[in-house]
């Protein structure tokens, strides 16, 4: 058994010595048990002993060893520790490792809506109107930018709700956020760009996004303010920033900071993404103006559909400053021609017409009625866990009493069907341990079931 951790250690060490250290550990992992490294059926060491071996945080293990897991590369059994499993039946069909695929009897994870919300009905009348009004030149490639009609309203709507400075020329239509992200950091990769600034905790998604086109994120900490400004290094001329609704923590950055920020912006001639993922949802304070309108030019503004109707649809936008805006309608135009112009017209049509607003006015009802559901239910069965950030959004972090490990919490939801991320997988400067709960796709009903049996499990 020595022999076979000594191999297990020397797979693994080089990734845990690389940056991105959980990612690289688990990747390495797979690897070598895909590769017949690790034989079917071998003991592995346990998290505590191969988080010593590899001087890594034992955090880091316990979500490799949870991840592998759920994707069918190990077994874990109460009194037994945790092995290769015999029968991988994970290598038949090979997929993107993804949590979300698990079929978990409680998926409290952050970043999805009430899908069932979607107003289908709307959504097909809309389409039926774009088709039949739609001209036939329209059928053929879209303009790079989007559909005239569409940013002409979207930038009459964010003026009016969130009181960004825009025209329709200062507005590209994208595949989503993430789409407006990618083609942002390849525009500032190209400007010379070659570290951002990203908040910590934040999204582990958009570091490895920014990684893959070129710039090297540089973890920024997080205090009950936002982000601290002073704490930006020399090093960077750009930073991304969720201002409206941190994330996860949800904080919203303090006047002090954004004014701040800016400064910063100019002082350095740096650029700020200001990612507005959320900012719709809202119920116990009121709407912060974003942080595009105090500098346009300074500030390039993201946003999308994902968080209000559904992510399926990908539809997203950027509201750019001059210095940014025809290099990335360049780049959108050689990427892929341009989104496809039903959906954008379509809801051009859902955002003059009021459907929009009345969606929204809907589901911040029942969001509103989801999170006093959920903190209730906290409130009677874990008073000890302190929730974080539940003014608006539609998550929340649950702050756990210190002497807890947050990534075996984690794990032991986990091994009852309940997907509660830690709070840890979401930093790399490290914070106070806590779990982020997703409660927008979950029932009231279903919202106190689960966290009855969170509390039976970790409470």
């Amino acid at each position: 058994m020595t022999d076979n951790w000594s191999t297990l250690r020397e797979l693994l060490l080089p990734a845990a010595m690389a940056g991105g250290r959980g990612r690289a550990v688990e990747a390495a992992l797979r690897t070598a048990i895909r590769d017949g490294q690790l034989a079917p059926g071998l003991r592995l060491p346990s998290s505590r002993d191969l988080a010593a071996q590899l001087r890594v945080a034992r955090g880091t293990v316990t979500a490799a060893y949870g991840q592998l897991t759920a994707e069918g590369y190990l077994t874990t059994r109460r009194g037994s520790g945790t092995s290769v499993a015999i029968t991988l039946s994970c290598l038949a069909t090979p997929a993107a490792p993804n949590q979300a695929t698990r079929q978990w009897r409680y998926d409290l994870r952050p970043g999805l809506p009430a899908l069932s919300e979607f107003p289908r009905a709307e959504w097909v009348a809309m389409t039926r109107a774009a088709l039949a009004e739609l001209p036939d030149e329209a059928l053929g490639y879209p303009e790079p930018a989007g559909l005239l009609e569409l940013r002409t309203e979207l930038a009459a709507y964010l003026g009016r709700v969130r009181a960004v400075t825009a025209t329709a020329e200062d507005v590209v239509i994208t595949y989503g956020g993430a789409e407006a992200l990618s083609m942002l950091t390849a525009v500032l990769r190209a400007q010379g760009h070659d570290s951002i600034g990203v908040e910590d905790p934040g999204h582990p998604g958009q570091l490895d996004l920014l990684r893959e086109h070129g710039l090297r994120p540089i973890p920024v900490p997080v205090d009950c303010d936002g982000i601290v400004v002073s704490a930006l290094p020399q090093s960077v001329r750009a930073v991304l920033v969720t201002a409206a609704h941190q994330f996860p923590l949800g904080t919203a950055l303090h006047p002090a900071r954004r004014h701040a920020l800016l400064a910063w912006a100019r002082e350095r001639d740096g650029v700020i993404i200001e990612d507005d993922y959320d900012a719709e949802h809202r119920y116990d304070r009121p709407a912060l103006r974003a942080m595009q309108a105090m500098d346009p030019g300074r500030v390039a503004y993201l946003g999308s559909v994902s968080k209000t109707l559904a992510p399926a649809l990908r539809l997203g936008w950027l509201v750019l400053p001059p210095a940014l805006r025809a290099s990335t309608v360049s780049r959108k135009q050689f990427t892929d021609l341009g989104c496809s112009p039903l959906p954008q017209a379509a809801f051009a049509r859902l955002l003059r017409g009021g459907g929009y607003d009345r969606h929204l006015r809907r589901t911040r009802l029942a969001y509103r009625r989801r999170r006093d559901a959920l903190l209730a239910a906290i409130a009677t069965h874990v008073p000890a866990w302190q929730p974080i950030g539940v003014a608006a959004g539609l998550h929340v972090v649950l702050r756990l009493p210190s002497e807890m490990d947050d990534s075996v919490v984690s794990q032991q939801l986990a091994d009852g069907g309940i997907h509660a991320p830690a709070l840890s997988a979401y930093t790399q400067l490290g914070t106070y341990p806590g779990l982020v709960i997703g409660y927008a796709a979950t029932t009231p009903d279903r919202l106190r079931a689960a966290v009855r049996e969170i509390a039976a499990i970790a409470g």
